[in-house]
């Protein structure tokens, strides 16, 4: 990531709207702030009631319990430098070593180890959770020839269903897959949902699994995988609001953007139309599309091709003397395709991270709604409830009442990467890279885990700081 030098006295007056109140377009602000200084007008319009998208915390029988996204990849510097920046760097926590696991065929399996997004490494890596027939076509897999065009892309369930079967598809890659994109195998393509394979097959792999062992990022003993928040996201998403020292405006719908020969407007649905120097668009997909169409209409036409998920989550809190018995000292559970439950993924938060226990409360988190699944979600909320408590009593045997319980709904909160995301992508950002004074930022575009996000509302603020500072000196020359 490129960070351009400190600002100077030109831009100080400087005026940027950014649209979006998620971890994106936050990000962005505060960016903005930092490279323009004290006197620069940011201006953030969301059209929810709240900042933070889909981070959410809320309290749970007495702690803060994240029901938006829940942890990060470490291995990205983006969340611990912020952090650092914000004075936030105490806020780090991670997972305790307890393994998860995966429900497959009725019971539990340990995750198959050295695989990527459950794509095996060996047929050693899958063995305990598929059948004898499913073992043998792993097996013989790097016996077959393989036809891979470099820089081609495929969905994901397609390579894998074709090279290893059905079975690997819904017991091991289906069920990591949900959990992070709330997708399914054949709704995300390699390319952008398994990048490292997509770059090892390109690179000469001989055949999916040679892929998958290449790709395996190697091991590193002491070394966590993920962090999260003590307090969880609204700690990070508070700081990056007072850091930012914007005007927020909740509540409030953008409803167009364009630009003419005094510089970027804005219209709203309450306020009318405001002017800027410049613009970021830091909003899911078809609100991009919608507000592209007549600035950048190529990168709207891209932008449409990405659809959304919706999903749920439910957090429930126990008295720990009642259920910590029946609960196995796992991270969690991922379900497989085709097993009868309702959730895709279960939690045992209080188990993975140390500073959700320790007071008696054994918090749990369930995760529901695959993308294509819609119907399953539209019941209400007590019915969820209803359906998340069946399955831990066929699980693991819970029948106690909880002390508390939440069920948070996320509407179209994910985009899916389908077959040609990366394509969308550069084309979305060589369309709005020709339009001065806008930029783009998101989770549809390079990730949807927060590093990637915060990344891509830093790029977006650079972006338009160039623009601004570019505009101010040739003011300045003029005057001269």
């Amino acid at each position: 990531m490129t960070t351009p030098s400190a600002p100077s006295t030109h831009h100080g007056s400087a005026s940027v709207a950014v649209v979006g109140a998620g971890i994106s377009g936050l990000a962005a602000a505060q960016r903005l702030r930092t490279l323009l200084g004290p006197r620069a007008q940011i201006t953030v319009l969301e059209q929810s009631a709240r900042i933070g998208g889909v981070l959410r915390t809320v309290e749970l029988a007495g702690r803060g319990f994240d029901v938006g996204a829940e942890a990060f990849l470490t291995r990205r510097p983006e969340v611990p430098a912020l952090l650092a920046e914000l004075g936030l760097a105490e806020q780090l926590v991670h997972p305790a070593a307890v393994p998860a696991s995966v429900l497959a065929g009725g019971r539990p399996h340990g995750l198959p180890p050295r695989s990527v997004m459950g794509i095996p490494s060996s047929v050693d890596s899958v063995r305990g959770l598929l059948s004898d027939d499913a073992l043998r076509q792993v097996a013989a897999e790097p016996e077959r020839p393989l036809r891979w065009e470099p820089g081609s892309d495929v969905a994901v369930g397609q390579l894998v269903r074709e090279r290893l079967g059905a079975e690997v598809v819904a017991r091991s890659v289906d069920p990591l897959l949900g959990g992070v994109y709330s997708g399914s195998a054949d709704s995300l393509g390699l390319r952008a949902a398994v990048p490292a394979v997509a770059a090892a097959l390109d690179a000469g792999a001989p055949s999916l699994t040679a892929a998958a062992a290449q790709a395996a990022p190697q091991p590193q003993p002491g070394v966590p995988v993920f962090g999260a928040l003590r307090e969880g996201y609204t700690s990070l998403l508070e700081a990056l609001r007072e850091a930012a020292a914007a005007r927020l405006r909740t509540g409030c719908t953008v409803t167009a953007v364009g630009t003419d020969a005094t510089g970027w407007w804005v219209d709203t649905a309450d306020a009318g139309r405001e002017r800027f120097d410049a613009v970021v668009l830091a909003v899911p997909a078809p609100a991009a599309r919608r507000l592209l169409t007549d600035v950048a209409p190529r990168a709207a036409h891209a932008a449409a091709g990405i659809p959304l998920a919706s999903c749920v989550v439910v957090g429930l809190a126990y008295d720990g003397e009642q259920v910590d018995a029946q609960l196995p000292p796992t991270s969690g559970l991922l379900v497989a395709t085709g097993e009868a439950l309702h959730a895709k993924a279960f939690t045992h938060s209080s188990r993975k991270w140390p500073h959700l226990g320790g007071d008696g409360v054994l918090r749990l988190r369930a995760s529901l709604g695959r993308y294509g699944d819609a119907a399953a979600l539209q019941v209400d909320d007590a019915t969820l409830l209803a359906q998340v408590r069946a399955d831990l009593e066929q699980v693991h045997g819970i029948t106690a009442v909880p002390l508390g319980a939440v069920v948070q709904r996320w509407g179209g909160g994910l985009p899916q990467y389908g077959p040609g995301h990366l394509d969308r992508v550069a084309e979305i950002e060589d369309a709005v890279a020709a339009v001065a004074g806008l930029a783009v930022a998101g989770s549809m575009l390079h990730g949807v885990g927060v590093p990637a996000c915060i990344a891509t509302g830093r790029a977006a603020a650079e972006r338009v700081v160039q623009h601004v500072t570019t505009c101010a000196e040739g003011s300045t020359a003029v005057a001269r």
